[in-house]
């Protein structure tokens, strides 16, 4: 099969479309033929040699797909033809994916194969910082950082949908999108402290959760704004790994507790859960257009390399989706 990979661990100039092997199905795998894929910051990460497959997983990238079912045991609620989505821990950069059958879900009639692709890695990310770990309640404050990525404008709508007060960081250019999704106040990190903003407008230690990539950089700033008992759940390390500086009297004085979070190298038994709850609490949103995956742009997967410095350079919007062409 046709699949994307490397000559060599580096920058996107490292990818080809190339012939693999076809992956072999295991217990209650069903394969798909993928139409579509979503790129993630972890595929970038991966390219680089810093963010390895889990062991037993595909070593392609690629973390969510939509397509259509090409084989599946008699055994399967899945059959041959079904339109499915869903999250993978590797091996969405192909045109054939082996993919567990109960992490899979089956496409509303409206949807485009690219909708359904920008949804799994992003709206799962987002439903697990926010309910599972942040322990987001109604009317209570939530600060989204990087809010205008995939994951953020996931957040900012299911943080909406729980009746959640929303502040976000994002470049001014990008606050319009935020807005209309469902952010409360919006603040250019470039142009203002938004750590002012926050108090100024939601109040000092407002703050019951908040969800960041930034890591390092923001880390002191995150902990100033968390009301008592704040959680904030550390998705990633735009900013650096290293933190100075830390008073450690603020934690242990507003009880706060700090969560790191990935996905990928969860348990299976974990992962599926996961993808059940947020099935049965949000997947008919979909198909009613109370949520809707935000799609910055779709490319033929022949521009895998464009893709990846668009994600790089941080123009994108929301997802970015590779069809898969013939």
């Amino acid at each position: 099969m046709k699949a994307i990979t490397q000559n060599s661990i580096g920058n996107a100039e490292t990818m080809y479309i190339g012939e693999v092997d076809i992956p072999v199905l295991r217990e209650n795998e069903v394969m798909v033929q993928v139409k579509a894929f979503g790129v993630n910051r972890a595929d970038i990460l991966q390219r680089k040699g810093k963010y390895p497959s889990p062991a037993g997983a595909s070593p392609l990238m690629g973390l969510e797909v939509a397509g259509i079912v090409a084989e599946a045991p008699v055994s399967s609620p899945w059959k041959i033809g079904d339109k499915v989505f869903g999250l993978i821990p590797g091996g969405g950069y192909a045109s054939y994916v082996a993919i567990d059958a109960e992490m899979l879900w089956r496409m509303p009639d409206t949807m485009s194969f690219e909708e359904a692709a920008a949804i799994p890695e992003a709206f799962l990310t987002a439903f697990l910082a926010l309910q599972w770990q942040g322990k987001l309640q109604r009317g209570q404050k939530v600060l989204l950082h990087a809010a205008s990525g995939g994951v953020g404008t996931a957040a900012i709508q299911l943080a909406n949908a729980m009746q959640a007060e929303i502040v976000v960081t994002a470049s001014a250019s990008k606050h319009a999108i935020c807005a209309k999704l469902g952010a409360t106040v919006c603040i250019d990190y470039k142009t203002e402290s938004w750590v002012d903003v926050v108090q100024e407008v939601m109040g000092k230690n407002s703050i019951d959760v908040v969800v960041d990539f930034l890591g390092a950089s923001y880390f002191n700033d995150n902990i100033s704004v968390l009301a008592m008992d704040g959680r904030m759940v550390m998705l990633a390390l735009m900013g650096g790994a290293d933190v100075s500086g830390v008073d450690l009297r603020k934690i242990i004085g507003k009880r706060i507790t700090v969560i790191g979070s990935t996905l990928r190298n969860r348990p299976l038994s974990f992962q599926r859960k996961l993808a059940r709850e947020f099935a049965e609490q949000f997947l008919p949103s979909f198909s009613d257009g109370r949520l809707q995956p935000i799609i910055d742009t779709v490319m033929d997967w022949n521009l895998i390399k464009e893709a990846h410095e668009r994600m790089e350079s941080n123009q994108h919007v929301g997802k970015i989706v590779m069809k898969v062409s013939e």
